[in-house]
């Protein structure tokens, strides 16, 4: 059974994943804190395997670089956001002490393509809005939905290169059609589930 871990990183709270079945490990949106996800690793006894991102905004890759040379794993990124990587004006981190430059990733995602990774097989499918290449990870039973839906919530509409119409629009068609009882773990807050967004969400009600 695939398995998500929670860890909070960074000033601004981000939620880094580590998904995780047997011994193989996933790690979604690694913002900051590497010595914090590091250890999360470590206590759950897995290897990682790949780094995904939901999007290139700075709380979302802070630590981006030393988790990939520490683990010596490939990146995967929405292809409309690719450059962002190595551009702090468009991951908004031109304004912090340290600009966030990171090197390409490795792979852009296919969207609406399955993948799997030893035992765990998950769906990619588009969320923007918030950011024009923001995608969400369908797993079995839970999704990652990075700064797209939130508990009682989605993501902000006001930042550059942002459209709220896009971002009702992709929960609406890409998320929203999921069990009620999907799990969904955002990008930043606490867990909730599809059902509860649905009936709850002040953006949708």
């Amino acid at each position: 059974m695939t398995e998500i871990k929670q860890v909070v990183t960074g000033t601004i709270e981000e939620n880094c994943y580590i998904i995780y079945q047997d011994k193989t490990a996933l790690i979604v949106d690694p913002g900051a804190d590497f010595k914090k996800i590091m250890h999360v690793i470590e206590e759950l006894q897995v290897v990682p395997v790949a780094i995904l991102l939901t999007h290139c905004h700075f709380d979302h890759i802070g630590a981006l670089e030393q988790t990939r040379s520490t683990y010596n794993i490939p990146v995967y990124v929405s292809s409309l956001e690719k450059t962002w990587l190595m551009d702090p004006a468009l991951n908004l981190s031109n304004s912090l002490l340290q600009p966030i430059r990171t090197q390409p990733a490795e792979f852009e995602f296919d969207k609406r393509k399955e993948y799997t990774f030893d035992k765990m097989t998950f769906r990619v499918v588009p969320t923007p809005g918030h950011s024009p290449g923001g995608v969400s990870f369908i797993f079995s039973d839970f999704v990652v939905t990075g700064d797209a839906l939130f508990k009682n919530s989605i993501g902000r509409s006001d930042l550059p290169f942002s459209c709220l119409e896009d971002l009702i629009t992709g929960i609406k068609e890409q998320l929203f059609v999921l069990a009620d009882d999907m799990r969904v773990y955002p990008g930043h807050g606490l867990q909730t589930t599809i059902g509860q967004e649905k009936q709850n969400n002040p953006f949708f009600i």
